[in-house]
């Protein structure tokens, strides 16, 4: 399972409009979103490129999958794993009770 992000909702948000806001005082957008990373204290500049992405494509000015569609399919893939959970035990149980009444019994 994926740990949560250490940086919170807002202070993603706000770095994505900063490198929108500052882009035409640097040379190239990767200049721009370092020096907004070194002022937010961000880990590192990788790290606010994806963001920067991921509003693209949740924007539609990028193709991908959007934040809603990657959450829809991390939901979906979750209950798959537990639909499948629960058919391999209910087969168990199916070969279990089988056995028992294909057993012989001896009556007393």
């Amino acid at each position: 399972m994926a740990r949560p992000s250490q940086y919170p909702l807002e202070l993603r948000r706000r770095a994505v409009r900063m490198v929108a806001e500052v882009r035409p005082e640097y040379d190239t957008e990767w200049a721009a979103m370092k020096a907004v990373a070194q002022k937010l204290g961000i880990g590192t500049t990788e790290t606010l490129r994806k963001w920067v992405r991921q509003d693209q494509i949740d924007a539609g000015a990028r193709p991908g999958a959007t934040t809603e569609e990657s959450a829809e399919l991390k939901r979906l893939k979750k209950e798959n794993a537990e639909l499948r959970r629960a058919n391999e035990i209910l087969k168990a149980a199916a070969s279990f009770f089988a056995a028992e009444l294909d057993r012989p019994h001896t009556r007393s």
